[in-house]
C-alpha cells in the first residue's frame, strides 16, 4: 500500500512534459481528442485505398471491404475534424474575450490610480499649506522662548510639513504625465534639449560640466514631455557627479526603425542590480542629506518613455558613470 501511494504521489507531482506550448495547454482537451480520432479515421480510409491500389492480388478482396468501410470512415473522420475545429474555435474566442476583459480591467485600474494620485496630491496641498504656514509661525514666534526639546519638536513639525509638500508636488507631477492628452507631433529633439538645458541653467552653472551633444533627430512626440525627459536625465547627471570634472554626452542613433537616445556621464555610477529599482517612484539609493530629491525624476522619465511607446534603461557600474538610454519607436528618419 505504501509503494502504491508513493507511486501515485510521484505521478501526481510529475511536471508537464517539455515542449508543450502555452496555447496547446490552453486548448480544449476534448477538441484535441476529437481531432486525433478524426485524423485516425481518415488515415485508415487512406491506408485501405493505398493497399488496394498497390497489391493487385488482394485488390479484389480489399476492394469489397473498401467499398463498405471507406465511405463511413471518411465521413466520420471529416465530421470529427469539423467538430474538433469548432470546439477549438470557441475556446480561442473565449480566450480572446478573457484577455480583452483583463486588458480593459487593467486600463480601468490604471485610470483609477491616476485619478486618485492626481486628486490626492492636488486636494491635499491646501490643508498642508495651512499646516506648513502655522508651523512656520510657531517656529518664528516661539523658538528660543521654550526649552530645547520644544524647539526640536517645532523643527520636526516644520521639516515634516515641508517634506510632505514636496512629496505631494512630485506625486502631482508624476500623475500629470499619464493624464496628458497632448497629441504627438513632429518635434526637433534638439529644440527640446535646448529648453531642458535652459531650465537647468543654475544647476549647470554650479556644476560647470562639459556637455557634448551629437546630432539629434526629429521625432514624433509630446514636446513638453520630451523636454522634461531630457531635463530629468541631465539633472540626474548633475546631481550624482563624482570628484573629477563632470562630462555629459547626449546623442542619438538609428535603431530598429526608431531612435535610441543616450545621456552619458562620468559620475558616481550605481550597482547594476539597482538598474530597475531606480525607475520606481520614491525609490532612493542614497541618503537625502547627501543627495537631495525624492526619487521621482527617473520614475517620470520611465512614464514619459512608455507613453511614447519606447523603453528606458541604464548601464552603469560604481565609479564608472552611467549611460541612460531610451527609445522612441516609429520616428521619422
Amino acid at each position: 500500500m505504501q509503494d502504491a501511494k508513493t507511486e501515485a504521489d510521484s505521478s501526481a507531482e510529475t511536471p508537464p512534459r517539455e515542449g508543450v506550448s502555452h496555447e496547446e495547454r490552453r486548448t480544449d482537451p476534448s477538441a484535441r481528442r476529437l481531432a486525433i480520432l478524426g485524423g485516425s479515421c481518415l488515415a485508415l480510409a487512406l491506408a485501405a485505398w493505398i493497399v488496394a491500389l498497390a497489391n493487385h492480388e488482394i485488390a479484389f478482396t480489399v476492394r469489397g471491404a473498401w467499398g463498405v468501410v471507406a465511405g463511413p470512415l471518411m465521413a466520420a473522420g471529416t465530421l470529427l475534424l469539423l467538430v474538433a475545429n469548432g470546439r477549438r474555435t470557441r475556446a480561442e474566442a473565449q480566450l480572446r474575450e478573457s484577455l480583452r476583459a483583463q486588458s480593459e480591467q487593467l486600463a480601468r485600474t490604471n485610470d483609477d490610480f491616476e485619478q486618485f494620485a492626481y486628486v490626492a496630491s492636488h486636494d491635499l496641498q491646501e490643508p498642508l499649506r495651512a499646516i506648513a504656514s502655522f508651523s512656520t509661525l510657531l517656529v518664528r514666534r516661539y523658538r528660543g522662548k521654550l526649552d530645547a526639546q520644544a524647539d526640536e519638536f517645532l523643527g520636526h513639525i516644520d521639516a515634516g510639513a515641508r517634506r510632505m509638500s514636496e512629496l505631494l508636488r512630485d506625486l502631482l507631477a508624476y500623475s500629470r504625465v499619464g493624464r496628458s492628452r497632448e497629441p504627438f507631433v513632429m518635434v526637433p529633439s534638439a529644440r527640446a534639449l535646448d529648453a531642458a538645458l535652459e531650465n537647468l541653467d543654475e544647476a549647470i552653472a554650479a556644476a560647470k560640466p562639459q556637455i557634448e551633444r551629437g546630432s539629434l533627430p526629429e521625432v514624433r512626440a509630446d514636446e513638453a514631455q520630451l523636454t522634461l525627459l531630457f531635463q530629468h536625465l541631465i539633472d540626474n547627471a548633475l546631481k550624482f557627479r563624482g570628484d573629477s570634472a563632470l562630462r555629459i554626452s547626449i546623442g542619438a542613433e538609428r535603431r530598429d526603425g526608431g531612435w535610441r537616445f543616450h545621456v552619458r556621464d562620468n559620475g558616481i555610477g550605481l550597482e547594476p542590480r539597482f538598474g530597475e529599482r531606480i525607475f520606481v517612484i520614491f525609490q532612493r539609493l542614497h541618503p537625502r542629506e547627501r543627495y537631495p530629491g525624492n526619487g521621482v525624476g527617473l520614475a517620470i522619465c520611465k512614464r514619459i518613455v512608455e507613453r511614447h511607446g519606447g523603453r528606458i534603461g541604464v548601464a552603469s557600474r560604481p565609479g564608472e558613470g552611467a549611460e541612460f538610454s531610451f527609445t522612441l519607436p516609429g520616428a521619422a528618419a
